[in-house]
């Protein structure tokens, strides 16, 4: 589990700094989980810190086509800029990242998915898949030595699942040249 955040104040601010950097009013749903996907933050302190948010009018609700929309007001917009430097870097850049990535694959209908399953010997197999609505466009599976391996590549698939497909796509086609550095391909 990575770091999750426990301070009220971070979890604020942390919510302001995604819906500033998002720049789109967003519906409950949409963001919780944008804020929880990640487990910087658990589910009951989002939805604490989000109701006390929309109190201190740091975040406020408008209804579009008959559905509930929230973004910032001026103030949480002033709030998420002056704090944000109060949240790691890390922390902010791999949460905002993920935000996007879900958004683009929402609104593409794009999910990624990925698993760890143990095998006799010790041995573990990552399954990978990405699909859209027209079902499963990749999929493939690795198996490695321990868990702490398969571990780490389903984490950096679930945060660079379109970057790893992309490069599967290049790699079979023969195109490599992403692969050099940029001197070692310039004619």
């Amino acid at each position: 589990m990575p770091f999750l955040l426990r301070d009220k104040g971070d979890i604020k601010i942390f919510v302001l700094y995604l819906l500033d950097n998002i720049g789109v009013p967003l519906d409950f749903v949409t963001l919780h989980d944008i804020v929880v996907q990640d487990e910087f933050v658990g589910q009951f302190d989002f939805m604490e810190c989000f109701f006390e948010l929309c109190e201190t009018e740091a975040i406020q609700k408008t209804e579009t086509d008959g559905k509930d929309y929230y973004s910032l007001t001026p103030n949480g917009k002033n709030a998420a800029e002056a704090l944000q430097s109060d949240l790691l870097r890390t922390i902010r850049e791999r949460a905002l990242r993920s935000a996007k990535r879900f958004l683009e694959y929402q609104k593409n209908g794009r999910k990624a998915e990925s698993e760890v399953i143990p095998l006799e010997g010790g041995k573990y197999r990552l399954v990978c898949q990405c699909r859209n609505r027209e079902g499963i466009y990749m999929e493939t599976s690795i198996v490695v030595e321990n868990k702490h391996k398969a571990e780490l590549l389903k984490l950096n698939f679930d945060d660079r699942s379109e970057l790893i497909y992309n490069g599967i796509m290049s790699l079979l086609s023969g195109d490599m040249n992403y692969l050099l550095p940029d001197e070692e391909h310039e004619e």
